[in-house]
Parts: C-alpha cells; sequence; structure tokens
C-alpha cells in the first residue's frame, strides 16, 4: 500500500477515532491523563462531525458545484465521451437516502444519455481490472451496449488504476484517434479533480459530470444536524478526494 493510500485509510473518521482512542489508551496507561481525555475527545469529535449531514453538504457540495450538472441537450458537441472507472455512494441519487436503483444514474448511464443525445460520436471507457478479472472498461462497454450504444462506438482503456493514470492512458487514445475535444463523464464529486489532471495533460475537456448527489433531499424529516451512519460512511469519499487534490496538487499533477 502506497503511502498516499495508507493516509487516505488512516484518515478516513471511523479510522481516525478508532486510532485515536487506541492512542489515547496508551497515554492513559502512561499516567498522561490530560492527553489521553483530549485525544479522545477529538476521537469523538472527528466521527461525530462527519456524522452529521452539515459537514457533508458544505465540503462535498463545495467540490460538486465546482462543475455544474447540464442536461445532455444543453452540454457542448464533443469529438469523444470519456467514462471514469468506479462510482461515488453506490451511485445513490441522493447522498442522504438509501439506495433505490429506480432513481440512480451510473457514470455509464450518463455517458450513453449523452450518446443518445448526439453529444459525441464514440466513447472512451476507462478503468483496470483490480482483481486481475473483468476490467471496469469491459464492465462498461457491457453496460453501454444494454443501452443500446454499438459496439464499433466504444473504446477500452484497461490499463489505469488511478485517475493519473485515466488521463495518461486515455490520452494516448485521444492522440491516437486524433481527438482534439472530449466530454468528461465521472461524478460530481470526482470532477475537480478529474478536470484539473486532464487538463495538467493539455487536453481541451469539457466537464459532464453525473448528477450532484450531496444535495438536501426532499423528505421533511431530514435534518441537517442529526449524526446518521449513513452520512459518516458516505463521507469518506469527501475526504479521499480533499487528500487526492492536495498529494495530485504536491506532485505537479493537477
Amino acid at each position: 500500500m502506497s503511502l498516499s493510500n495508507l493516509l487516505a485509510q488512516l484518515i478516513l473518521p471511523l479510522n481516525l477515532g478508532i486510532f485515536l482512542v487506541i492512542i489515547g489508551s496508551l497515554f492513559f496507561i502512561l499516567r498522561r491523563r490530560k492527553t489521553a481525555i483530549l485525544l479522545v475527545f477529538l476521537a469523538i469529535f472527528w466521527v461525530v462531525i462527519w456524522s452529521m449531514p452539515i459537514t457533508s453538504l458544505h465540503f462535498g457540495g463545495r467540490l460538486e458545484q465546482r462543475y455544474p450538472y447540464l442536461q445532455a441537450q444543453q452540454v457542448p458537441a464533443a469529438q469523444a465521451i470519456i467514462v471514469l472507472g468506479g462510482h461515488t455512494a453506490e451511485n445513490r441519487h441522493n447522498w442522504f437516502e438509501p439506495f433505490d436503483p429506480r432513481h440512480s444514474m451510473s457514470r455509464v448511464e450518463r455517458a450513453a444519455e449523452l450518446y443518445q443525445a448526439g453529444r459525441a460520436p464514440l466513447i472512451i471507457v476507462s478503468g483496470a481490472a483490480y482483481d486481475g478479472g473483468t476490467s471496469e472498461a469491459q464492465g462498461m462497454a457491457r453496460r453501454l451496449q444494454q443501452l443500446g450504444v454499438p459496439d464499433k462506438a466504444i473504446y477500452l482503456e484497461e490499463s489505469s488504476h488511478t485517475t493519473r493514470e485515466n488521463a495518461v492512458y486515455s490520452s494516448q487514445f485521444l492522440h491516437q484517434l486524433g481527438i482534439e475535444n472530449g466530454l468528461l463523464v465521472t461524478s460530481a464529486l470526482h470532477m475537480p479533480r478529474s478536470m484539473a489532471t486532464f487538463m495538467r495533460l493539455g487536453h481541451h475537456i469539457t466537464a459532464a459530470p453525473v448528477q450532484p448527489q450531496i444535495v438536501v433531499p426532499p423528505n421533511k424529516a431530514f435534518s441537517r444536524w442529526w449524526p446518521n451512519w449513513r452520512t459518516l460512511h458516505a463521507s469518506r469519499s469527501i475526504i479521499k478526494e480533499y487528500l487526492g487534490l492536495f498529494v495530485y496538487w504536491l506532485r505537479g499533477w493537477a
């Protein structure tokens, strides 16, 4: 596991909370009780604050709003659609509600929607196989075909494991096919880092994100301030994006 991945796992609310409690317990055993209490307090604070919807709405919403969602017909035409592998919050329509397949929208479905609207004549799907089996690109290609996209319009990039590699390997297709501009499809939360990475490589790319997920649901009983497990679990995606943006900036990738 790389240092960045290790840091990403450590900073996740529940993981960091458990880590701080363990360290606090050690300080308590060493009779450093004030330090132990402070660490336990920080652990509780970090977990509780990320369990509250208001935190996700503020920090996640800032990322999602960087590139506004447009209806397919409003998206500018381009030469290709580039779809990045992965999903955010299980493709739920709303971050704070249970998964409902009737209202979900995946990156692949967004790409098919753009293709059917005549926004670009071909689609590049990007993603390797993490377990040595079927690659994400292959899975997305099959789904695109089910959604009515012809096989001849689909190109597979199956070598990338990260957003940086998505951009690097997809750019090889863009150059080979003589494509000068494209539409980038990923989740609204992931879009700022993805756009920064592609633009760093000198591509003329237009963001075409999936609909934002971190929005206030219509449920009148919803509270921005009341902690809940679903918000805590999903918040890891926000934290990873901010950490990813920092690491990519530090390494000159974005």
